[in-house]
């Protein structure tokens, strides 16, 4: 688990722009797109805040979550580049469980993820966006509950494709529904007005639950059901993968 910890930071300390490309999604949206929807979508007082904020507050824990969903997703997409020519499908070939392989390497990806979050998080502070102090640091442990469900359901994704072209289209029928289809830009009654059929299926999204989660955890207070919710999807999607990658029974019998 080390040496994958050290391998995946030693990837992403030389790849500069993936620092920068994961915080230009996330700015761009709290900068551009929030000023235009702030008179837009009034928000209540709804926990965990205690009166009334701004649409760039409300939509900073959503802005978390992006960069956990896309960085899962995109150290995924490393994976099956790794598991067709790198260093990763000699690790699936070894006599190691592949079970511990994968965790390491979801692992990994999800501490990269924190990183990339804390930054976010910085670069927000310094356009006057603060939260409570304690809240940065209780976050952490959702945080980490939220990448790892996250990274579970990228290696889920990233056992059902042989080819490296191919994972970019099944990335985008997952991330953009599961994004914009939660809690993430605005509140679940504020999508029951529309429609409550659609307000159901946010509430069953399991990102919604893990924006929840760090929303929460970021004014220093427990959601103790959307922690079940993250947990119980991150062990559904781990299972997945561990089955996916399992060469006897799996969807990638046919390779590795």
């Amino acid at each position: 688990m080390l040496w994958i910890v050290r391998r995946e930071a030693r990837r992403f300390v030389g790849q500069r722009g993936r620092l920068i490309a994961a915080l230009v999604r996330p700015l761009v949206w709290l900068l551009v797109f929030a000023a235009g929807f702030r008179a837009a979508l009034g928000l209540s007082i709804t926990p965990p805040y205690q009166t009334y904020v701004t649409y760039e507050i409300y939509i900073v824990p959503g802005l978390c979550g992006m960069i956990l969903l896309f960085n899962g997703m995109q150290s995924s997409l490393g994976l099956v580049h790794d598991r067709e020519m790198g260093s990763m499908r000699l690790l699936l070939t070894s006599p190691l469980p592949r079970g511990w392989l994968l965790l390491s390497k979801l692992v990994a990806s999800t501490l990269i993820s924190i990183l990339q979050v804390y930054a976010f998080l910085a670069v927000a502070a310094l356009f006057g966006i603060t939260l409570p102090w304690l809240g940065y640091v209780a976050v952490l442990p959702a945080l980490f509950a939220a990448g790892l469900m996250l990274g579970a359901l990228g290696l889920a994704l990233s056992s059902t494709v042989r080819q490296l072209e191919n994972f970019a289209g099944v990335m985008n029928f997952v991330i953009f529904p599961m994004f914009f289809m939660s809690s993430a830009l605005y509140p679940l009654w504020k999508m029951a007005e529309a429609s409550a059929l659609l307000r159901d299926i946010c509430a069953a999204n399991p990102f919604t639950h893990a924006v929840e989660l760090i929303r929460f955890a970021l004014y220093a207070e427990a959601n103790w059901s959307a922690l079940g919710w993250t947990g119980l999807a991150a062990a559904v999607f781990l299972g997945l993968a561990l089955w996916g990658y399992d060469p006897a029974r799996g969807l990638v019998r046919r390779g590795v």
